[in-house]
């Protein structure tokens, strides 16, 4: 299913959400210059890859020969795996990675020891403080927004998603990505990431906490590129 904001005269941009969020984390953004089309999770399958998801998400939603893709925290890893696969795109990340690189080492132990897949319920989904923390929700919309989803948290998608991140094997950076981050993203922190622009003082929730300032510097970029090479227009 497809959330769309519709105008039918404006550029399509495809929006991938992070884990634990959906697809109204965007309205904090000013997107009203494109024609936002949201995409929907599909479910799963036992044991599949970070890879292997993006592909049939891709496949499902975006039939577009040349696409623009905003790819937000675990939707930014899975839109990495797109670019990769569709040159032709323009990918956007937001608070992400690239590669797995960028997922930083504390996260990368869940390899070897999966605690995500014996946590209670209640860990994950209930644990504001914790998450208020590592995502640096720290204006009362942001700690609003993360309590109204940990009670809707899907725990199965979860499990699978945190175990997807962490086993994510990418070294593969492509070119058609510009690259958004945090300077104090501490979920994935920047020194991680080899990020092409940095927001001043952002933290992992910068789409809510910093959303004028992304929301203006998205509609530089994507408007520019209707007429101008997409990875030109981001660096100057």
């Amino acid at each position: 299913m497809l959330f769309i904001l519709k105008n039918k005269n404006l550029q399509t941009v495809y929006c991938i959400t992070g884990l634990g969020a959906d697809e109204q984390i965007f309205r904090f953004l000013d997107l009203s210059f494109v024609k936002a089309v949201y995409l929907k999770w599909i479910e799963p399958l036992k044991n599949e890859t970070l890879a292997h998801y993006a592909l049939r998400l891709k496949h499902k939603y975006i039939h577009e020969p040349n696409p623009i893709i905003i790819g937000l925290s675990l939707g930014g890893m899975i839109a990495s795996e797109i670019a990769k696969a569709m040159p032709s795109a323009n990918v956007i990340l937001i608070s992400s990675a690239k590669t797995e690189d960028g997922i930083p080492y504390r996260l990368k132990l869940l390899r070897y020891i999966p605690l995500y897949k014996i946590l209670p319920e209640i860990l994950i989904s209930k644990t504001l403080t914790t998450q208020a923390y590592f995502l640096s929700a720290e204006s009362e919309r942001a700690k609003s927004y993360l309590r109204e989803k940990m009670q809707k948290a899907n725990i199965a998608f979860y499990k699978w998603a945190i175990g997807a991140i962490v086993n994510w094997q990418n070294k593969t950076v492509s070119n058609n990505i510009i690259h958004i981050h945090g300077q104090k993203d501490r979920l994935l922190p920047l020194k991680f990431v080899s990020a092409d622009i940095i927001i001043n003082k952002g933290g992992h929730l910068m789409i809510i906490e910093n959303a004028a300032a992304l929301s203006s510097l998205l509609k530089s970029i994507i408007t520019k590129n209707i007429a101008a090479d997409f990875k030109a227009v981001a660096m100057k």
